[in-house]
């Protein structure tokens, strides 16, 4: 069985990248960092460092087992605060990791019903993309995380002009709302989202309008009518949604400027640099009043809860998803996310 305390070590080297600053993180002697990782290496026998120059590395079965490491250490700590609320919520901590538009939205009213609720519960806020949200939720930094992807919706297929209509007075909030298991995490899609297709408000802004004012849906196959305009999309790992729209209407976006701030990306489109699509939530936590929206008909975003492990929950993560399904479900949609009645589609 593998010493859990050389493993905190390993961990800590790897983190730092040397014996001396391993040793610092943790107030332990530099004498007692190098016993711990030759006993783990004895342990496993397995070579896990090596000499690089002056200082060390770890070779990759140190980096693998270190890996495997911060998750096993990060779910400990985990159970350890688990353990301590289990009754009666007493002194909890509960940590959530969010991406930006849901840190602007449904996180701050999920916060203060859960403070209403139990005051003695604190709640720590950390920013991170879904990606890495994950990861921390595996290593046990983080109690929930909250996390996104894009769905077609409709009907059909996202970027089918023929998909029928799957909308109801409530829109595309109507779906059901699942809990769905995948190897070691649990999700719950706490709301399903409009995406928008951002433009300048020409009224506001003056020029030409990209699509004639009384247009306020479209198909992915309309952006065609786009395709000339410069495009404003986020980076690498996050305009891969934006890219699939496009090339379900037959081009490759122009993508002039490139950023995840949604305020950052309306203040681009007011100034008539380039056209971009953002979620509901985007708007609903900031919008320029500079801008036009046409809802983006065949596709939606979800946004999704993700815990780690079996269930049941422990009780003040259970509380936190009481409290963040309230604050995504409850009072009226935005105007950016409302169907509208007058809606005016493009085809």
């Amino acid at each position: 069985m593998l010493d859990v305390t050389r493993l905190r070590v390993l961990v800590a080297v790897a983190r730092h990248g040397s014996v001396t600053a391993a040793a610092h993180a943790l107030n332990y002697a530099q004498p007692s960092v190098s016993h711990h990782i030759a006993r783990l290496e004895a342990e496993t026998g397995t070579k896990l460092v090596q000499r690089a120059g002056r200082g060390i590395r770890l070779t990759d079965a140190g980096r693998l087992l270190a890996e495997r490491a911060t998750e096993v250490i990060g779910r400990l700590d985990a159970a350890e605060n688990e353990l301590a609320v289990f009754a009666g919520l007493r002194a909890g901590r509960l940590r959530l990791a969010a991406f930006p538009s849901a840190l602007g939205t449904i996180v701050p009213a999920a916060a203060a019903i859960l403070h209403e609720r139990h005051p003695s519960v604190d709640l720590r806020l950390t920013e991170a993309e879904p990606p890495e949200a994950v990861r921390m939720l595996r290593a046990g930094y983080v109690d929930v995380a909250l996390v996104f992807r894009h769905e077609a919706a409709d009907g059909g297929r996202a970027g089918s002009r023929d998909a029928p209509s799957a909308l109801g007075k409530a829109g595309m909030d109507d779906d059901p709302l699942p809990v769905t298991e995948q190897d070691d995490v649990r999700e719950q899609v706490l709301l399903s989202e409009a995406v928008h297709l951002i433009m300048p408000d020409t009224a506001v802004c003056g020029g030409e309008p990209p699509l004639a004012p009384a247009v306020t849906e479209l198909w992915p196959a309309d952006l065609a009518r786009l395709a000339e305009y410069r495009w404003i999309a986020g980076c690498d790992r996050c305009r891969e949604h934006l890219l699939q729209q496009c090339a379900s209407a037959g081009f490759t976006p122009r993508i002039a400027f490139t950023t995840d701030d949604f305020v950052a990306a309306q203040a681009l489109v007011t100034a008539g640099l380039g056209v971009t699509l953002l979620p509901g939530l985007a708007l609903r936590a900031a919008r320029n009043p500079g801008v036009r929206t046409a809802r983006l008909r065949g596709t939606r975003r979800c946004v999704v809860a993700v815990r780690y492990g079996e269930p049941p929950d422990p009780p003040a993560t259970a509380v936190l998803l009481d409290a963040l399904r309230l604050a995504a479900g409850g009072g009226a949609p935005s105007r950016a996310e409302a169907p509208s009645p007058e809606a005016v589609s493009v085809a």
